[in-house]
């Protein structure tokens, strides 16, 4: 497995660089043979203002999902741990995942329901992510372990972009193309 451990605005000493190397080790030998690598980045909010200035994000590639962490606190050390610790829940939820699915057949999907209008938002960020066929559970899985609210992906079934979000109720949205 690859780890890349580096810096944002600030030099990762080697203290530093072994201790996120050890932790997130650990939890990579959760995943065995699924994880191909994972990205450790340290860095310090430059708001003095903020207490837990100190912040470590991870983010693991395995065969399947990309699973996300980040933590602060107010040493990097204890970031680091903090992380780590929300890393191993992440991961062994995903694991549970992939063997309960194992166990039982796939969930049927719900009727793709109204979308809400939403005032006039402008374009901060672009970013192009790879899209590769999967299931609605593997995108609802992915979904999960990356944090976020909505997912892109390719149905496995009609090769078409379909997009997941999670409602204000708590399940599950699923909007197809034609």
């Amino acid at each position: 497995m690859q780890m890349i451990v580096k810096g944002r605005r600030m030099e990762v000493t080697p203290a530093i660089r072994d201790y996120a190397e050890e932790k997130i080790g650990r939890v990579a030998k959760i995943l065995d043979s699924m994880l191909m690598s994972a990205e450790v980045e340290l860095y310090t909010e430059r708001n003095r203002s903020i207490e837990k200035g100190q912040v470590a994000e991870v983010t693991v590639y395995t065969k399947g999902p990309v699973i996300r962490a980040k933590e602060a606190a107010s040493d990097m050390y204890a970031a680091i741990d903090l992380v780590s610790e929300k890393l191993e829940r992440q991961v062994r939820k995903y694991k549970t995942k992939i063997v309960d699915r194992h166990k039982s057949g796939p969930a049927p999907v719900a009727a793709p329901p109204l979308v809400e209008e939403a005032h006039e938002p402008s374009i901060v960020k672009t970013k192009q992510v790879e899209s590769k066929p999967m299931s609605t559970d593997e995108a609802i899985l992915q979904m999960e372990l990356l944090g976020h609210d909505f997912f892109v992906f390719r149905s496995e079934d009609t090769e078409g972009t379909n997009v997941l979000y999670r409602r204000h109720d708590g399940d599950y949205g699923l909007i197809t193309s034609a």
